[in-house]
């Protein structure tokens, strides 16, 4: 058969092929209809057999590469599902990847956490006896002069229309905070991003002993509940993050430091994508729900529902199934 009657002849079914691979790209397998997948893995198993006829004829090169490359799309599809949807992949990352890494790493992410709950509760025991050492451990810019009122009364002043912008603000700070920490694993080995989790662990200490010192100690805690959970935990996780990027540089194992390291902040990225996720979350509940008016006991019952549900994402989330682990 010569060229050009094959191309007519064959080419009818090449381009349903591409527009097959198309929609696929768009919506995904699981959207396609089951006699499109049927008609997939046929026309898929077709061109493979094209392909090899065209080479076989010794056929012009560049419609063998063209067949060639249909013919690896296709394969990536039907063997392997490898193309997904932005929203697949979206799905994909938040249901597997980041709680796995996660849990991977949970013992950088250990680290900040002890360390947090140490300083925390080192400065509050500090401050609830000597008030006037929460100079000594913060700039005195955030040292309240007089506490005259809880922190939800003084913490608050803007108003619902202003949520929206308020929201925003304090996102985008806390993920600047968030990727200083784990920026500081890099640049200085770690100690930077040790010296950012102490200091907020210092910081939310000091202040909590202030508040209760005069009196609104329980509405401080129900105040920061909500969002800061979440906030809390994702600093954690930023600060492991940090510290996952130094152990690559300091402890290589058997890797070269530098492949040691790349693959360290391959999973850091993880993380930390994951991290920002988790403070606009943080930002929004902030913004929107922390400022209204409800009692101290609902604030704090929707802190502990925060904090029931970041237990059950990081611990259950993504865990293979029996026939899964079987498998592997």
């Amino acid at each position: 058969m010569e060229q050009p009657v094959f191309v007519e002849r064959r080419g009818g079914a090449w381009r349903r092929l591409e527009a097959l691979l198309a929609a696929t790209a768009r919506r995904g397998v699981r959207r396609l209809a089951a006699e499109e997948i049927a008609e997939l893995g046929r026309l898929y198993r077709w061109v493979t057999s094209d392909l090899a006829y065209a080479r076989g004829r010794g056929y012009d090169t560049r419609l063998v590469a063209y067949l060639n490359r249909l013919t690896a799309r296709a394969h990536a599809i039907v063997y392997g599902g490898a193309v997904q949807t932005g929203r697949e992949r979206v799905w994909q990352f938040f249901r597997m990847t980041f709680p796995r890494e996660f849990r991977r790493s949970f013992g950088y992410i250990a680290i900040c956490a002890a360390l947090t709950i140490v300083c925390a509760t080192v400065a509050y025991a500090i401050v609830t006896r000597h008030p006037g050492q929460a100079y000594a451990l913060l700039p005195p810019s955030l040292v309240p002069a007089h506490i005259a009122k809880s922190l939800h009364d003084s913490n608050f002043a803007f108003g619902p229309e202003q949520s929206a912008a308020m929201s925003t603000l304090i996102i985008t700070n806390n993920i600047r905070v968030a990727i200083l920490a784990f920026a500081a694993g890099i640049v200085t080995l770690g100690v930077a991003t040790v010296y950012l989790i102490v200091f907020n662990a210092l910081m939310l200490g000091a202040l909590g002993a202030l508040y209760a010192r005069a009196g609104f100690g329980y509405d401080f805690w129900a105040t920061v509940a909500p969002h800061g959970v979440i906030e809390l935990t994702a600093i954690q996780i930023a600060g492991g993050a940090g510290l996952l990027i130094a152990a690559g540089v300091l402890y290589p194992g058997r890797l070269r430091r530098k492949d040691a390291l790349a693959a360290n902040a391959r999973r850091a990225g993880v993380l930390i994508v994951g991290v920002a996720a988790m403070l606009c979350v943080a930002g929004t509940i902030e913004g929107f729900f922390s400022p209204l008016r409800f009692p101290a006991g609902v604030r704090a019952s929707v802190g502990a529902l925060t904090a029931v549900l970041l237990l059950a994402y990081f611990g259950f989330t993504g865990r293979a199934r029996p026939t899964e682990r079987d498998a592997d």
